[in-house]
């Protein structure tokens, strides 16, 4: 049961309020990559991958690299390296339950954005894996997607939250350190987890 009073139930209660998207918004989805999403991506330093496992539980995993990290293998296929991190394996575990998988590519500087969708892939093989070496690092999986929606995303929330022209505001923000301390109840001080976390930037590939 809602606390809230006022909840849209159904999609004829939503389309009176909402309406209809027009022609454009409408007709701009492909089915793969083409030149232009593919320019966008090679400029791409970070994207964002959501996932959803066999019960529904959902997730939104922030991957990035150099621009162009994410490489077009075909007009229908993306390679995604895993790089290391803190071994959750949130997103490959979700791929192997459920494979679909949406993305969204940024590119610093843009208001528009690239949303792809389509399904996963944990791959192995040997000469995929050696495309993504970095400081000689040669990535454990790489995730490979089969696109089946490829669309660009107007720019008013980027404009609205001037993402990129604004100076952030980090006042009342605590440092990574003691929000592991705190919410992993972790039996060290603030500064050795600030230290452990200033030592895991060292290990990025």
């Amino acid at each position: 049961m809602s606390i809230f009073k006022q909840v849209i139930q159904n999609e004829a209660e939503l389309r009176e309020i909402l309406g209809y998207a027009g022609q454009a918004a409408q007709n701009k989805v492909l089915p793969e990559i083409d030149e232009i999403c593919h320019a966008f991506i090679e400029k791409s330093p970070f994207v964002l991958l959501g996932s959803i496992d066999a019960n529904g539980n959902m997730d939104v995993s922030p991957k990035g690299d150099p621009a162009g990290f994410v490489q077009v293998m075909d007009n229908k296929t993306l390679l995604i390296p895993d790089r290391p991190g803190n071994r959750r394996g949130d997103t490959l575990s979700n791929v192997l339950q459920n494979p679909n998988i949406g993305l969204l590519f940024l590119v610093p500087g843009r208001s528009d954005t690239l949303r792809v969708n389509g399904t996963a892939q944990i791959v192995r093989d040997n000469d995929v894996r050696q495309r993504f070496i970095m400081q000689g690092k040669v990535p454990v999986f790489v995730i490979a997607v089969t696109v089946k929606e490829a669309f660009f995303h107007c720019t008013k929330c980027v404009l609205r939250s001037e993402l990129w022209s604004s100076e952030p505001e980090l006042d009342g923000l605590v440092s990574f350190g003691k929000a592991l301390v705190k919410h992993a109840k972790l039996d060290i001080s603030v500064e050795e987890a600030d230290a452990m976390v200033a030592e895991e930037k060292n290990k990025l590939y």
